[in-house]
């Protein structure tokens, strides 16, 4: 049995093709959420309960930080951190107190935990999560999970940004690129990490299944050399429209603030232990992922 809370967790964008892979390869799901209902508990049930009997927790829990109709204000500043530190904490001191904790202890973060840079590269093993907001909150938030001894083996996956039908990052960027208007943001010099949705949801179920597999996975492509020009000009041939327009920084500033920094800056972020733990991807090149996104 696997417990996962709604990116939103079970129920959002990455929970639910997580779930449909899980029930495929034969296991039982059972989803934290607010709501109660058939296979799930509540958080509150949680708190107060504890963990039910499962294999395998993982923590997919988050308020969207690129929502375009929300203010970067303290208010949903707020909101971002407590969405992940507060749940993490939760499941993090339910499976500690559990009577037989799970094998697994699963989250997902991301690589803004690694600073930008149109030079660096970053593996797993790189520094980072010290220079502004996001990178702190990764830092948080893998903290917030981490559990005292070796009972329950530990992963965390630093993803980027998930390409993928429905959902993610690509429903906004659609409509200007099918309409010919899309095209790259601000310079466009920028690395774009990239993954597909059935590789990230991949990952994910390897770590549960694969025992040998713990500790930070990069949950990125491995065409990582993904410019964010390069990135419009794929997904422009993928509608087969032109994709030359540019986004100017000055726009992105205006909509998204302080969060601009993740679309105008980007970080060279290789799988290199996800690649070692014997994961293979069904999508590691980009017009293949995007092909598929937009069929």
């Amino acid at each position: 049995t696997v417990c996962a809370p709604p990116s939103g967790g079970g129920t959002g964008f990455i929970g639910t093709a997580l779930t449909q892979l899980l029930k495929a390869r034969g296991h039982e799901v059972k989803l934290v959420s607010r709501q109660p209902g058939p296979g799930r508990i509540t958080w509150s049930e949680l708190s107060e309960s504890g963990l039910p009997l499962c294999d395998v927790v993982i923590n997919l829990a988050g308020e969207n930080i690129l929502n375009p109709l929300r203010r970067w204000n303290e208010t949903f500043q707020k909101e971002v951190l407590t969405s992940r530190l507060d749940t993490t904490h939760l499941l993090a001191k339910a499976i500690t107190e559990a009577a037989h904790p799970p094998q697994a202890w699963i989250l997902v973060t991301g690589v803004a935990y690694y600073q930008p840079s149109l030079t660096k590269e970053y593996d797993e093993d790189s520094p980072g999560g010290d220079f502004d907001f996001f990178s702190n909150l990764v830092t948080k938030w893998e903290a917030a999970a981490r559990l005292p001894g070796e009972s329950t083996r530990q992963v965390v996956v630093r993803s980027g940004v998930v390409l993928g039908r429905g959902g993610g990052a690509i429903s906004h960027m659609l409509l200007p690129f099918r309409l010919g208007l899309g095209g790259p943001i601000g310079s466009g010099r920028q690395f774009f990490p990239w993954i597909h949705i059935g590789d990230l949801a991949g990952i994910l179920n390897y770590a549960l299944e694969a025992n040998h597999v713990q500790g930070v996975l990069n949950g990125v492509a491995p065409a990582s050399t993904t410019t964010n020009a390069e990135f419009a000009q794929a997904l422009g041939a993928a509608l087969g429209r032109p994709a030359f327009i540019p986004v100017p920084s000055t726009v992105v500033r205006a909509v998204f603030g302080e969060r601009a920094i993740m679309l105008l800056e980007g970080q060279k972020v290789v799988p290199r232990r996800t690649l070692a733990t014997g994961y293979q991807y069904s999508f590691p090149e980009l017009r293949a992922a995007l092909k598929d996104v937009v069929a």
